[in-house]
This record gives structure tokens, C-alpha cells and sequence, in this order.
């Protein structure tokens, strides 16, 4: 057995992945972002992948890279680990087949059984973000590398896992990772046969050993980004059918519910509010009565273009219901969410649509905050509604905002939405009074 090549394979692994630990995990334990953390675009859209798994497949947990809860990733990895390592240290221990590198063999078990139980049960779960699938992969093909290496090279049985991690891998994360983790597998299975095979052993055979056993490996990894993309799409499907309006392309009541629920939750823990915008198209059953129910599903067409061109990422804009539209507006104060609300209601007042012998479309849009307008999803909402209708009772085509209780001698002095909630100027923009 050569052992100097062993050493020196086992060398540059350790080497590499502790060059690559250093670059990813050390700057989170120092507070400082990684390298390859998400930024905050990644991070909202990872928060809505989520929201949207939760309304169409009740899933809770932090969603992975591509959708798959963590909780159900980390079980997974753990059950193979665990069965692969254990079964393995059994087989070593009792056949005896690699006597001289045994305690070496053991050694690298046990080292691949405390990265589990580090990475899984001893870290946060979010430290390493999605770096974390790249640090697995790159310990995993290590281990798997130096196992191959000190079972006999060409002659290893332990081939199957290169593949197993390539494969198992393809499934959850995205095509880049999977194309590295698949080069990083062929790279070490081919150190592996050099450093580990016998001498005199590298010739055609197993240069036809080794080509086969790529070829598996590399189609293996093809056929699992195909059907892992397949079941991505079938997934983005489903939930955008489930979460999504046909008509508008806005989201759905429903969606906008769990959105409002998890902001609540967020607003809990971070202590900042929120606001939100229920908005009422104005006469559409006019529109509908006199032009037809075509011309105005043109109209609410255009006032969720209007809506969507004028909210942020993070915002979620949904509509409500026939004409009712709603913006929930995370980390928002009154003023911003009555800016965005007169921009809104300009918008649709300046949108190129031609009805003919009609008046143009308008909206009547009212505003609250949370906590002070309510401290669940049903009494913010009971508030956006009142003070929608306080727009629409005094003259439509404008923005009502509820005031704040004020808490005076024992009982809550305020004003409700219906009355004097908000001053209107001339413009037609609400102000808190």
C-alpha cells in the first residue's frame, strides 16, 4: 500500500477544506456576513417561497434554497449519514479486508460523525445559510475520497458514494451547486485511484473501471437536475396557482392572510409596525352594467398593474375580492404608507385606458397601521375597512386613514375613520389628524 500518497491526498484535503471553511463559516461566528450569504433580495425571496409553501403545502420552517423545508433537509442528511457511517465502521471492523489502514479508516468515520453532529444539532440552523450545502458537499466528497483511497483505490467498493452524494444532492439544491459538487466527486475519485490503488495496478482495466464509473456518476447527476428542475416547476405551478389571481396577477385573499399573519409574528419579536392600504375601485358595477363585465375586467387589469408598479419587493399586494385590492407594507410608518397610497390613487387616474361613455376609473383608498388600528389580521382589516368607506362617504377618489386611540383619563379618546379619522385636503390625500 503507497502510503506517501495517501499522505499527502489526506494533506491537501484537509488543507482545502479548512481554506474553505475559513472563507464561509468563520465570518458569521464573527457577525460579519459571508461571502456567500444572501443578500437582503435573497433573503425576501426566500421569505416568500416560504410564505407561499406555507399556503399551498402548510410547511412553517425556513424554506432551503430551493423550497425544501430545513427541518426535512436535516433529517434526511442525518438518516443517511448516520446509516452510511455506522454500517460502514461495521463492515471495516468486522471483515478486516484493510487491516493496515483500519485505524486510519476508523478515524475518518468518526471525524465524518462529529461534522454531523456539529453542523446539525451544535450550530444554528441558519448560520451557514446556503453555504451550507457547499460546506456538506465538500466535507462529504472528502470523506468519501479518503475512504476510497484507504480501501484500495480502484479496488474500493465505497465508489457507490460519490454518486450518492452528487445524486441526493442534485435533488434539493440548484444546477450551479450540483455541477460543482459533481466535479469536485470526479476530481476525488480520481486522486483516489492514484493515491490509493496498488502499484502496478494503473492500466487499461482500470482505466475502463474508472471511465465507466464517471460516466455513471456524471449521467446519475444529469438525470437528477432533470427530474429535480421538473419537480421545481411542477411546484412553482402548483403554488402559483394556489396563491396568485388569474385576472390581476396580483396574490389572492388567501395568500395575503398568511402574509399578514407571518407579519404580525415578525412585528412580535422585532417590535416594529407595519402598515396596510385597502383600496375600492370606484362605480365598476357601473362600468360592468353599462360596457360589460369585459371592459371591466380591463379596468381592474390596469388598477393591478398600477398597484404592483408602485409597491416595493417586500411589499405584498393582493386582491381582496371582486373590487377590492389590498398592500400590506412591512416596516412602514403612516406617512410612507399614505404617500404610496395617493401615488397609487394617481396612478390609476392617470392610466391609458379608453372606456367609451364612461367616467375614468378611480379608487377610494383608506389606510391603517398596526398596532395602533389593530393588533390581529381581523381588526387591522375591520380598520382598513372603515376607513376605505370613509373615503368613499366623502367623495370617493381619495385617501382616509384611521387616527390612532389616544389613551386620556382612564378611556381612548379618537376619532373614528366615518367622521374626522383624517383630514382631506384638496388633492384628495388623507393626513392623520
Amino acid at each position: 500500500m503507497p502510503v506517501t500518497p495517501v499522505l499527502i491526498l489526506i494533506v491537501a484535503a484537509v488543507a482545502v477544506n479548512l481554506v474553505l471553511m475559513a472563507f464561509i463559516v468563520i465570518p458569521p461566528m464573527l457577525g460579519r456576513p459571508s461571502r456567500l450569504a444572501p443578500g437582503t433580495k435573497a433573503t425576501d425571496a426566500a421569505d416568500r417561497t416560504a410564505a407561499e409553501a406555507a399556503v399551498v403545502g402548510g410547511l412553517v420552517a425556513t424554506a432551503g434554497e430551493d423550497g425544501l423545508a430545513n427541518p426535512t433537509y436535516d433529517r434526511i442528511v442525518r438518516i443517511v449519514a448516520w446509516v452510511f457511517l455506522l454500517t460502514t465502521t461495521a463492515i471495516v471492523a468486522a471483515t478486516g479486508l484493510w487491516a493496515e489502514t483500519q485505524p486510519a479508516i476508523l478515524v475518518l468515520l468518526a471525524f465524518g460523525g462529529l461534522f454531523v453532529v456539529v453542523v446539525h444539532d451544535l450550530l444554528p440552523a441558519d448560520i451557514l445559510g446556503p453555504a451550507k450545502f457547499v460546506v456538506e458537499g465538500s466535507v462529504a466528497i472528502t470523506v468519501a475520497t479518503l475512504l476510497v483511497a484507504l480501501t484500495g483505490g480502484v479496488a474500493s467498493p465505497f465508489f457507490f458514494v460519490f454518486p450518492l452524494i452528487v445524486g441526493g444532492a442534485a435533488l434539493v439544491v440548484s444546477s450551479t451547486i450540483t455541477v460543482a459538487l459533481a466535479g469536485g466527486a470526479t476530481l476525488g475519485y480520481v486522486l483516489a485511484i492514484f493515491a490509493g490503488s496498488p502499484a502496478g495496478a494503473l492500466g487499461p482495466v482500470t482505466a475502463a473501471t474508472v471511465g465507466v464509473n464517471l460516466t455513471a456518476l456524471i449521467l446519475l447527476a444529469y438525470a437528477a437536475m432533470v427530474i429535480a428542475r421538473e419537480q421545481r416547476r411542477t411546484r412553482d405551478a402548483a403554488i402559483r396557482l394556489s396563491t396568485v389571481d388569474p385576472l390581476t396577477g396580483l396574490f389572492n385573499r388567501t395568500f395575503f392572510f398568511a402574509a399578514v399573519g407571518r407579519e404580525i409574528a415578525r412585528c412580535a419579536r422585532s417590535g416594529r409596525g407595519f402598515c396596510l392600504l385597502m383600496m375600492d375601485l370606484d362605480d365598476l358595477k357601473a362600468i360592468n352594467d353599462r360596457l360589460g363585465h369585459f371592459q371591466g375586467d380591463r379596468v381592474l387589469r390596469g388598477v393591478g398593474e398600477v398597484i404592483a408598479d408602485g409597491v416595493r419587493r417586500i411589499d405584498t399586494a393582493a386582491r381582496y375580492g371582486g373590487d377590492e385590492f389590498v398592500v400590506l407594507l412591512p416596516e412602514t410608518d403612516p406617512t410612507g404608507a399614505f404617500v404610496l397610497a395617493e401615488k397609487i390613487r394617481l396612478g390609476v387616474n392617470a392610466m391609458a385606458i379608453d372606456l367609451p361613455d364612461a367616467a375614468h376609473p378611480s379608487v377610494s383608498v383608506g389606510v391603517v397601521s398596526y398596532p395602533g388600528d389593530g393588533r390581529t389580521a381581523d381588526e387591522l382589516m375591520i380598520s382598513a375597512d372603515n376607513a376605505m368607506y370613509a373615503s368613499k362617504r366623502a367623495g370617493k377618489d381619495r385617501v382616509t386613514g384611521v387616527s390612532i386611540p389616544i389613551h386620556q383619563g382612564g378611556r381612548h379618546a379618537g376619532h373614528d375613520a366615518g367622521s374626522e379619522g383624517a383630514g382631506v385636503d384638496d388633492s384628495g390625500v388623507a393626513s392623520p389628524s
